[in-house]
């Protein structure tokens, strides 16, 4: 099969186009044909910083297509059906291999390029607004980077939950598009400070929730701008910055900040977890969301698609279709 791959972290002119072996499904993993790759921050992270641990490492984490095979203890999964998938690594391929409850049923109908910018980016967002940021109607919530997958995911569910939203952005432009997506009040982080603008806001209150996939000064700016008893959700080191953040501000405020990792859910807790991502799946499908695309790149493109979310030019979810 074809497939992107690369032997040591770096510059999205690591990947190159190349011919490997099929991956081979394990006793509980499904093999699927894959139709479209959902290039998540964490898959360009990875290629970025990530050892491999082996040539010709396949990155990537999410997918949708059609399983093709299965394996000897798989028994809720069957040839021919349409799925969505998370895995640890090798989307960037062909075909991939995932375990067979970290896979959802897709309707008949649902495109392909949809599904695959669905379980981390929903799942992740409802995850961080309810089950650990605790949001109810009539708070109000700061989501950092908008204008990602993650983001547009996370400000859909808060707007539809009551909540009064805001964002951050790198342009007028980015912002004007988001309002169109529930953001009720937007910051361009280029020209104003975030906390200022989100104490003018609040009028000096500050946010019931805020969440992070930024790190760095974006972390930072949650912290400082959660009100009273509040809580910051940190999800990553999207822009790169892992220094840890001041944290007296959260001790003066009794606020709290918490961590969350998709993954550890689906092996912790998976049946609640996966049984959230379905849900959001079908939301979607309903139209009651949208899983908001960017551009489109061939799989023999991966390093231009890389370059892409790199540059933070993206508004949604890049994809990559084999």
């Amino acid at each position: 099969m074809k497939a992107a791959v690369y032997d040591a972290p770096g510059t999205p002119d690591v990947l190159t186009y190349a011919t490997v072996a099929d991956p081979v499904p394990g006793p509980d993993q499904v093999l699927v044909k894959v139709h479209a790759i959902g290039l998540q921050g964490g898959d360009v992270r990875a290629r970025a910083a990530d050892e491999v641990p082996s040539p010709q490492h396949v990155v990537g984490y999410q997918v949708a297509g059609v399983i093709e095979a299965v394996g000897s203890g798989v028994t809720d999964r069957t040839i021919g059906q349409r799925v969505a998938a998370i895995m640890l690594n090798g989307s960037h391929a062909e075909r991939a291999v995932a375990d067979s409850s970290w896979t959802w049923v897709l309707p008949e109908s649902m495109d392909f390029d949809t599904a695959a910018a669905v379980p981390v980016e929903f799942g992740t967002a409802h995850e961080t607004l309810f089950e650990f940021g605790g949001l109810t109607a009539g708070q109000t919530v700061l989501v950092q980077a908008g204008s990602g997958g993650f983001g547009l995911a996370a400000i859909q569910l808060a707007k539809a939950a009551g909540a009064t939203v805001i964002s951050t952005a790198s342009s007028p432009e980015r912002l004007e598009r988001l309002s169109g997506y529930g953001v009720d009040h937007g910051i361009d982080y280029t020209k104003v400070d975030t906390v200022s603008e989100v104490m003018r806001i609040t009028n000096g209150r500050g946010v019931d929730l805020a969440i992070d996939p930024v790190g760095g000064p974006a972390l930072a700016a949650c912290i400082d701008a959660v009100a009273y008893r509040g809580t910051v959700v940190f999800i990553g080191t999207m822009g790169g910055d892992e220094s840890a953040p001041d944290l007296i501000p959260l001790l003066l405020k009794n606020a709290s900040l918490r961590g969350y990792y998709l993954v550890e859910e689906l092996v912790r807790d998976n049946d609640r977890a996966t049984a959230i991502i379905a849900e959001q799946l079908d939301r979607v499908f309903s139209g009651e969301f949208t899983a908001v695309l960017d551009r489109t790149f061939a799989l023999s493109e991966a390093a231009q698609a890389h370059r892409r979310v790199q540059s933070r030019e993206a508004f949604g979810r890049v994809i990559i279709k084999p």
